[in-house]
């Protein structure tokens, strides 16, 4: 890799001497597809390698997760080009300005592409010397698939926190603040982070602390909590300190009673717990469609309308992971059509009732009327959601066999989002209600009439 790694950086300043230079002409769109291509691959290439090493330098690291956008946009970018231009061709439709939009949309990828390449230049060459990273049985991705999707720079944010304390700190205890809108992968980053060998050798127990870990009302008794490796003690590591992992709420309970070498990470979706930081504070953001629709062209049929599916999902993995495991189980273009006329309808209806995407009504873990695709006669009211661990028994059914399936229910009811196969392998189940729309049609009457 090292060698191939050289050459591609090797040829990355001719490359970005004709890059400029072809700036000067009138390049068609395939010749600018073509371009946009091969910087993807080297981008790739960089990136992948980069995903192989432990880096502790925070400036390398946003750099690259820059170089990581840009790529995940031109791959959309590119994805989007090749599809349309397939059902254009079937539907022997050519417009002048559709040609002008996609060569601008093509061109300013390519531009952003070959900036962070240009930008990441130097910094690249000196990803050979820092160390790969040791390769669990838990994370090798490529033979289990359940490495925590793209959230590898910020687990080497977390990581470097965790392993170096910092000289300038003048706090007894080191406290990095992780923010991010709920659902976002706060605590599974951590749960990540915290099965590192070398995290877990570095503390003497790693603590998870939730509300019903606590007795008292002052939160000053512990009764029992999610106790990561324990058990692994040894010798060496029995005189350091706990990482503990708290929400705002119990830091400063936590704080009180841990001694001086140990840390902790608050999460919370406030960022008003930046504040506590003695560190620069790390904020999660939900996923953006671009990174979700990569590899598409194991099935290229199917691609263009994954990708218009993906654009009103706006609702981070979990959301993602439902729709994926929905359209893997029904793999035929009728239903996956059906599924994205559903979802248009949904928005727009809700939009047109409520005033906002049902989305965001969830996201802030409210009330969302969805309905349900094979009986229009039903609502499917999306009630609240809560995580469950894996130590404690789910529903059976699932929400994508009551949201888009036929299975009969009525009032209300749990259903099973998804269960993520990394830790802390929480479910996040879902309570929800099935009832009559024209129940819920005599009710809007009844309170205009009250009114």
């Amino acid at each position: 890799m090292e060698i191939f790694l050289s050459a591609v950086l090797g040829e990355l300043a001719s490359r970005s001497i004709d890059f400029f230079i072809s700036k000067s002409s009138k390049p068609t769109v395939m010749v600018v597809a073509d371009r946009l291509q091969r910087a993807l691959l080297r981008a790739q290439v960089i990136v992948d390698e980069a995903m192989e090493r432990q880096i502790t330098n925070q400036v390398v690291l946003q750099q690259l997760d820059m170089l990581r956008d840009a790529m995940y946009r031109g791959y959309y970018i590119l994805n989007t080009f090749k599809y349309q231009s397939q059902i254009n061709s079937l539907q022997g439709f050519c417009s002048s300005n559709r040609n002008t939009l996609i060569l601008e949309q093509l061109q300013k990828s390519l531009d952003d592409l070959s900036s962070r390449i240009l930008d990441v230049k130097e910094l690249a060459v000196f990803l050979v010397s820092y160390p790969r990273l040791y390769r669990q049985p838990y994370s090798m991705h490529l033979l289990l698939g359940n490495c925590m999707f793209g959230r590898q720079m910020e687990s080497e944010f977390v990581n470097n926190f965790l392993l170096h304390t910092q000289p300038h700190v003048s706090e007894e205890l080191e406290v990095l603040p992780i923010v991010g809108p709920g659902k976002v992968g706060k605590s599974t980053l951590v749960a990540h982070v915290c099965k590192n060998e070398s995290v877990r050798d570095y503390f003497s127990e790693i603590l998870f602390l939730h509300d019903h870990d606590f007795i008292d009302d002052n939160l000053s008794t512990v009764r029992g909590c999610e106790i990561i490796d324990q058990n692994r003690v040894s010798n060496s590591n029995k005189d350091r300190g706990s990482l503990v992992v708290v929400d705002k709420m119990f830091y400063s309970s936590c704080k009180q009673h841990l001694p001086s070498s140990s840390k902790i990470i608050i999460t919370n979706r406030s960022d008003k717990i930046t504040k506590f930081g003695t560190t620069q504070a790390l904020n999660l953001e939900y996923l953006f469609n671009e990174a979700l629709c990569i590899d598409p062209d194991m099935h290229p049929k199917f691609a263009h309308v994954a990708m218009e599916i993906a654009k009103m999902l706006r609702t981070g993995l979990i959301g993602a992971n439902i729709m994926a495991c929905l359209l893997r189980e029904n793999f035929d273009m009728h239903f996956w059509c059906k599924v994205k006329a559903f979802m248009r309808g949904l928005i727009q209806k809700h939009v047109s009732e409520f005033g906002v995407e049902p989305l965001v009504l969830i996201n802030q873990n409210k009330p969302a009327h969805l309905g349900r695709m094979a009986t229009p006669s039903e609502d499917f009211v999306y009630c609240y959601d809560y995580e469950s661990s894996s130590q404690e028994e789910v529903p059976k059914i699932r929400f994508q066999d009551v949201m888009y399936g036929s299975v009969k229910a009525v009032g209300k009811f749990d259903v099973l989002g998804w269960v993520s196969p990394i830790p802390p392998f929480y479910s996040y189940v879902v309570t929800c209600e099935v009832r009559e729309l024209k129940s819920r049609a005599a009710a809007k009457r009844k309170r205009s009439i009250e009114s």
